[in-house]
């Protein structure tokens, strides 16, 4: 008998995409949705599409309600996505077969393809891009960042999955700039919790080798003009993140007793 499959994700004013997600993984055993506070029909279109529904508004960070999500799920493993990514038929199909005879002390990655401005990335760094979804429930769980969480396997074998997990990142570039920029300043202030500090050369000499690694090491260049574009975002992105980061470090230093 193969093992059961709890689909996990969270939420937030996710009408839009929901659905096709949801489609996606209309197969598995259980669909788990915690909630942070939507505003519109997130709740309703999850409800009826047999979903389990919770609800949390006391945000502490994408780690810490991803483990809140998984505290709610029932069955063995867990396939942890968001609302904006979709199961393909190919992945389906390699997810059931791993649950029949799930390989101890191994968790599973699965390749993401995203899109980013009507254009599935293949090179840039966005593919295969492997994220770590799939694993035992009583083993393990997410970690508490803020931003850039990721799952904690200590000692676990990662097998690489077949099939894709498609990622809808970048549908409106206005409101990817504005969840970049949240991400940014995320980050920033638990890297300074964490003591974390950068200098104005430092600032300038990640903006720049972002920038190189997008257009050149993971060669940008072959997505064509979304790949030129893509290299300018990631640069902005590292620019603000580090900056935001110096005016943190600046404004401590500046108040600190003496």
């Amino acid at each position: 008998m193969p093992n059961r499959l709890s689909v996990v994700m969270i939420a937030k004013n996710a009408a839009d995409v929901l659905p096709e997600c949801l489609a996606s993984v209309s197969w598995a055993d259980e669909v788990v949705l915690l909630d942070s506070g939507s505003t519109d029909s997130t709740v309703e279109i999850a409800l009826e599409a047999g979903a389990k529904v919770f609800i949390n508004e006391d945000w502490q960070g994408f780690g810490k309600q991803r483990q809140l999500a998984q505290n709610y799920a029932s069955h063995d493993y867990i396939l942890m996505i968001d609302t904006d990514e979709r199961v393909t038929p190919e992945l389906a199909s390699t997810l059931k077969a791993v649950l029949e005879n799930p390989q101890p002390d191994t968790v599973y990655s699965i390749a993401r393809r995203n899109l980013f401005l009507g254009r599935f990335m293949r090179h840039s760094g966005w593919y295969p891009d492997r994220v770590t979804r799939l694993y035992a429930r009583s083993r393990y769980s997410y970690n508490d960042n803020q931003v850039h969480e990721s799952l904690e396997a200590p000692g676990a074998k990662v097998v690489p999955l077949k099939g894709d997990l498609l990622h809808l990142t970048c549908r409106d570039f206005a409101s990817f700039q504005r969840k970049q920029l949240n991400y940014a300043t995320a980050w920033a202030q638990e890297r300074h919790q964490r003591g974390k500090r950068v200098s104005i050369a430092g600032i300038f000499g990640h903006t720049f080798g972002a920038f190189c690694k997008t257009l050149l090491l993971r060669a940008g260049f072959l997505d064509g003009k979304q790949g030129w574009l893509l290299a300018v975002v990631n640069a902005q992105y590292t620019f603000n993140k580090y900056a935001e980061l110096w005016a943190l470090n600046q404004s401590y230093t500046e108040n600190k007793p003496l």
